[in-house]
């Protein structure tokens, strides 16, 4: 999307005069160590080409005027500074009241601002929509109102929107993955530090393919803050007995060592997250040997797990990737995201791609009854002024 037609279209919404910024945030995907950021370990997510994209300007009241593109059945929705409660009806603009609220609160912001959204990610899909957005106004916020946040800081405060505003206990990944993206390279991001390595991933005779399940997912409403609460239930029997801060401190010997004090539902969490974080480790390493095939072995690896031990994958997903690792040449093919709906990551050979988005497409929908959408993606830069 270019500027032009963008700042176009936000006259459309609001016949402003001038002045209109115009900004971009990526979506991201995570090509393996999933529910992994809010324990302690690596994770290795990318930022992709596609995102949301935001034309704003200041107002001189304290009014905030918001308007999005993908949800044009809400239409304009206006609040005021003085009024950023969390409100059900008000939908996707939440996550832009949550943001505000928290600049407001921490760098005395009291104008308001008119802001046009628009994206070319799909919603729900497990690709981040959220985080996303949150650090688009983030980075517009801190734009257009001179606060000087370093990005650090603008990833960690809207991490705060999502836990405590939204109400979704997540860690830091999308975030940090949207706001530090390098074109061409993964991140390996140690959660408990933040420190991060950047990866080359150009895969040259693979393809990346996401494909949605279309299934719909309620992230704030499902399993997903269970998990976490399950995992923090044995992470506090486990410190009882030895000295660590997170389940990915531990490595498979300390889990023999300590199973014994979990249940049954709690061992099968604590497998997955101490398997899932040696999984992302080796990843690394075999990438950099350029061993993509056994890479594509932990990623299958990865989603078993995920679908035994963690249980966050369900039919769609399940049969997502049971036909993308049927198809020929598919090397790799896993859940990405929190799960319960969402999409895949596949790596796929190039002279294969048009073929199995056909054949895995149809027989998706022949035996769920529901399309897939497919996206050949490129990896890009984090949020950024445009």
């Amino acid at each position: 999307m270019n500027k032009s037609t963008l700042i176009e279209n936000y006259n459309k919404v609001y016949n402003d005069e001038g002045g209109q910024q115009v900004y971009f945030a990526p979506s991201r995907v995570n090509m393996i160590g999933e529910h992994i950021d809010y324990n302690g370990g690596y994770v290795f997510p990318c930022a992709l080409s596609i995102g949301t994209y935001g034309v704003a300007t200041r107002r001189d009241d304290r009014n905030i005027k918001m308007y999005s593109e993908n949800f044009k059945e809400f239409g304009v929705i206006s609040v005021s500074l003085d009024d950023l409660e969390y409100k059900k009806d008000h939908d996707w603009s939440n996550y832009v009241k949550g943001v505000i609220q928290e600049f407001v609160k921490k760098y005395s912001i009291n104008k308001g601002i008119n802001i046009y959204i628009t994206g070319n990610m799909p919603n729900g899909a497990g690709l981040s929509s959220s985080a996303s957005l949150e650090l688009l106004i983030s980075v517009i916020l801190n734009d257009l109102y001179s606060c000087e946040l370093d990005m650090i800081t603008m990833i960690k405060l809207a991490q705060k929107v999502e836990n405590e505003y939204i109400n979704v206990k997540c860690g830091i990944m999308d975030q940090f993955a949207i706001g530090m993206g390098k074109k061409d390279h993964a991140m390996l991001l140690n959660t408990a530090t933040l420190e991060c390595e950047y990866v080359p991933l150009i895969l040259n005779e693979y393809k990346i393919v996401i494909a949605n399940t279309n299934a719909k997912r309620e992230l704030a409403n499902s399993k997903y803050n269970e998990r976490k609460s399950e995992c923090e239930s044995s992470l506090h029997k486990i410190q009882a007995v030895k000295e660590v801060e997170f389940l990915c401190d531990l490595n498979l010997e300390d889990y023999n060592e300590i199973e014994y004090l979990l249940t049954d539902v709690e061992k099968r969490r604590t497998r997955h997250v101490i398997t899932e974080n040696l999984r992302t480790i080796n990843s690394v390493e075999v990438l950099k040997e350029n061993k993509i095939s056994e890479f594509g072995k932990l990623m299958i690896e990865s989603h078993l797990s995920l679908k035994n031990d963690y249980e966050v994958t369900g039919i769609e997903l399940d049969t997502l990737v049971d036909l993308m690792m049927n198809s020929e040449g598919v090397i790799g093919a896993r859940m990405t995201g929190a799960g319960f709906g969402g999409s895949t990551v596949s790596i796929v050979r190039n002279e294969f791609v048009d073929q199995t988005i056909i054949e895995v497409g149809k027989k998706y929908n022949d035996k769920i009854g529901q399309k897939v959408d497919f996206y050949i993606i490129t990896i890009g830069d984090g949020v950024r002024k445009l």
